[in-house]
């Protein structure tokens, strides 16, 4: 039925897809994205309405509200290195993270379900929801947005993909419970009066603190937290200093932090401020410690994986499911699941036998067979929600 249904979009899907992507969009401001996806939504004769700035809402259907299901939209500030046809227009933006794969797929999955709904007798016997939502890749997420603008406000249950160039095209990556980490930003900057490299004991010493809080703070969060939490503290950036024999009087750290489960990560909340004070309080500096609380772990509620495990399977074939580690990463999709149940799965990208790429890099290929794929996906788990599969 989904397949029959989608077939017809497919050759139109994969022109919009490329279009997305040759024309990608930073965060809260994809504009011209929100644009495409209304004008095709309206095209096959549905009513999106646009969310405040970015991002779109449709039902397809009629009746009790039964799923809903999203989509993220924005790309990264990073260079497209594809070399494809359709490889980026905007210099130093890309779609590195399948989000126009995400989105298209929606899109699609919305198609096929408004012909079935209009071809079917009784219809779908109920509405889907479709959430195109801005800029997931800032913290705390556009999820939040999405929220306070009452979108969920009456959704039983949501579901998400996400693109796995670690999984094949045609199977999807899938587990009960936290499936992504928690995920937030660290700064530390410190201050003191500067001085001469060789009189250190007149001033503070400024760098070394700096390195103390790089190499210390890390390995003390791992022994003042059960390492079950997998508290992980990286440092991306660290700037002191322009001269071998100057003090600085300033200087900063900064990185992420992240973790496997909510109660680790609100534990670190806590213990964050005492550890840096710990750590820099011999040397005399001023301290600015910055956490920047990002988002909580994803995590799948049961009923809702057997769900769309179920749908996958029944869609794909009985192999296509996997059971898939969790990642470090973070994602906004959990804001959601804080208001009600549901499952994000991983969407295989990678050819069979073909290279492994990895999302966030500027050559990350995808293999156009998973757009069908999410389509098909997003399809048959809202079937599955309304009772017709």
């Amino acid at each position: 039925m989904i397949r029959t249904a989608l077939a017809p979009h497919l050759d139109a899907l994969i022109g919009f897809r490329r279009d997305i992507h040759a024309h990608p969009e930073l965060s809260f401001r994809e504009f011209r994205t929100t644009d495409r996806i209304v004008a095709v939504l309206e095209e096959a004769g549905l009513h999106p309405r646009r969310l405040e700035g970015t991002g779109v809402v449709c039902e397809v259907g009629e009746g009790p509200l039964a799923v809903g299901l999203r989509a993220d939209i924005d790309a990264l500030p990073l260079d497209d290195l594809t070399g494809t046809d359709f490889v980026s227009t905007t210099p130093g933006v890309a779609h590195a993270c399948g989000h126009d794969i995400h989105l298209s797929a929606l899109v699609g999955a919305g198609l096929a379900l408004h012909d079935i709904h209009r071809s079917r007798p009784g219809g779908l016997g109920g509405t889907v929801r479709l959430i195109f939502q801005p800029a997931e890749e800032v913290t705390p997420g556009g999820a939040l947005t999405v929220i306070q603008q009452g979108v969920l406000a009456d959704v039983p249950q949501v579901f998400a993909i996400h693109c796995d160039p670690n999984v094949d095209v045609g199977r999807v990556g899938s587990r009960i419970g936290a499936i992504t980490a928690a995920g937030d930003t660290v700064i530390v900057r410190l201050r003191g009066h500067g001085g001469h490299t060789s009189r250190p004991h007149l001033t503070e010493d400024l760098v070394y603190a700096l390195g103390k809080v790089a190499t210390d703070l890390p390995a003390t969060l791992h022994r003042l937290i059960d390492p079950r939490h997998a508290i992980s503290l990286v440092w991306g950036a660290i700037e002191a200093g322009h001269a071998a024999n100057v003090v600085p009087s300033e200087g900063s750290i900064m990185g992420t932090l992240r973790c496997l489960d909510v109660d680790g990560w609100n534990q670190v909340a806590e213990v964050l401020p005492e550890l840096v004070d710990r750590i820099t309080g011999p040397y005399g500096v001023e301290v600015e410690l910055t956490h920047r609380r990002g988002v909580p772990p994803v995590v799948n509620t049961e009923p809702e994986v057997a769900i769309i495990e179920a749908a996958v399977k029944e869609e794909l074939g009985e192999d296509s499911v996997q059971l898939t580690p969790q990642s470090m990463g973070g994602e906004d999709f959990a804001w959601y699941l804080t208001h009600c149940p549901g499952a994000l799965v991983r969407l295989g990208t990678r050819t069979p036998g073909g290279v492994t790429y990895d999302i966030h890099q500027g050559d990350f290929l995808v293999d156009e067979g998973a757009l069908e794929m999410g389509a098909r996906v997003f399809a048959a788990t809202a079937l599955k929600a309304v009772g017709l599969r």
